[in-house]
């Protein structure tokens, strides 16, 4: 499946301001600024599980079925529920202050978040 596979961040841009829009504390931005994010996906289907860990061991896990409601967790442990998306071969997500999607292009995972007139790319190469 397209998705699947393991991506270490490589680049990001709009870090600090995007989070800050979001309302993430600012002990958790700074935290978190340099963290080299390992991105985990399994795709079966339209059945994910996407694992995110973070320097420290810290990870957060979010399972869901495209076109169906799913419990999901964001930055900072808020939990909400959620219908992910599929268009154009992209991951879209309504959370509750932002737009996510994410795609695979030239091999990289490309995650965009719109939060406000802020956007925040996360871009991550293939690991494995």
């Amino acid at each position: 499946m397209a998705f699947s596979g393991k991506y270490e961040l490589e680049s990001e841009e709009n870090y600090d301001s995007f989070m800050k829009c979001i309302g993430v504390p600012a002990d958790v931005i700074e935290k978190a600024r340099n963290f080299k994010v390992i991105t985990e996906v399994v795709q079966n289907g339209d059945e994910f599980t996407w694992t995110q860990t973070y320097q420290g061991g810290k990870s957060m896990t979010n399972k869901f079925i495209i076109g169906k409601e799913s419990d999901m967790e964001i930055l900072g442990g808020k939990k909400f529920k959620a219908t992910i998306k599929m268009e154009d071969g992209k991951v879209i997500a309504s959370f509750p202050n932002y737009c996510h999607t994410a795609e695979i292009v030239g091999g990289k995972l490309v995650e965009t978040s719109t939060g406000g007139n802020i956007t925040f790319k996360r871009i991550s190469k293939r690991v494995a």
